[in-house]
């Protein structure tokens, strides 16, 4: 009776998840050694970004395409195709390049080209999106409490799912997101992470201003190629955004990388979007 008790015991102790601080502090070293991993593959980027007016017509759509590849400081993408509309008028007219205006001030063409660039091409990482956004390295850590909520399963895999927020003392320009992640429990990489803005834009700011954001988040997906390299295959958010009085939109970003190859040996990793 002792013995199987204790087996019973020995079971619900080894069963029982580890601390938080254990979690993260593996996830943070694993994402060290992930990102310096994706740095032998190269692979293919579809963006769609999209802004629409308050009455949900069309404002302005960008499709663009990229081959990237690594280089010693991050990534190098090459633009391979590119399809651009706006609306004008009750009509939609067609464009063939990035950076087009249409008229000398057109805040939806300058606005559109930065939420590509500083959402999907941040040249510090090795997949392109802004790090400050998902705070799951050692550095973006120590910024952020979080709480272990519990195991659970995620298509197919075993996971833990973690809660974040900025710890007391950081404000919006350090640590200004909150959000939720799963942790694969065998390997302690994230398989989806969903951020928020943790903080209220000051009433101050949106009267002298006119600025005002609402809904502003992001998700993003990983996935798992082979031991140790997980690469973010699809990322995207929406939000609404008035600013000076008279700029109302509804903005989109999405991007979906595929087609991953070893650049050092020229293998294709097989990749498929899981549902």
């Amino acid at each position: 009776m002792k013995i199987s008790l204790l087996i019973l015991l020995s079971g619900a102790a080894l069963a029982q998840p580890p601390d938080i601080e254990q979690i993260m502090s593996r996830v943070g070293r694993n994402q060290a050694k992930a990102q310096e991993l994706r740095k032998n593959y190269t692979y293919h980027q579809k963006q769609l970004l999209r802004m629409s007016y308050s009455n949900h017509k069309l404002a302005r759509e960008e499709k663009r395409e990229y081959d990237v590849t690594p280089d010693f400081r991050g990534i190098k993408k090459e633009l391979t195709k590119f399809e651009g509309q706006y609306g004008y008028k009750g009509k939609t007219v067609i464009y063939d390049r990035p950076k087009y205006h249409y008229k000398d001030i057109d805040i939806d063409g300058d606005l559109i080209d930065s939420m590509s660039e500083d959402m999907t091409n941040d040249q510090n990482s090795r997949d392109g999106i802004d790090h400050d956004l998902f705070p799951l390295t050692y550095h973006q850590q120590l910024k952020y409490d979080f709480t272990l909520i519990g195991p659970e399963t995620y298509r197919g895999r075993d996971v833990y799912r973690v809660s974040f927020q900025p710890k007391k003392g950081h404000g919006i320009e350090d640590a200004g997101w909150k959000g939720e992640a799963l942790i694969d429990q065998r390997e302690y990489q994230p398989a989806l992470v969903t951020t928020r803005l943790a903080f209220k834009i000051p009433m101050a700011v949106k009267i002298l201003l006119g600025t005002d954001i609402k809904g502003l988040g992001f998700s993003v997906t990983y996935q798992k190629f082979e031991d140790g390299v997980w690469f973010p295959v699809s990322y995207g958010g929406e939000f609404d955004v008035r600013a000076v009085f008279f700029y109302k939109r509804t903005i989109s970003v999405s991007m979906v990388n595929s087609d991953f190859k070893r650049s050092s040996v020229n293998s294709t990793v097989l990749y498929q979007i899981q549902e």
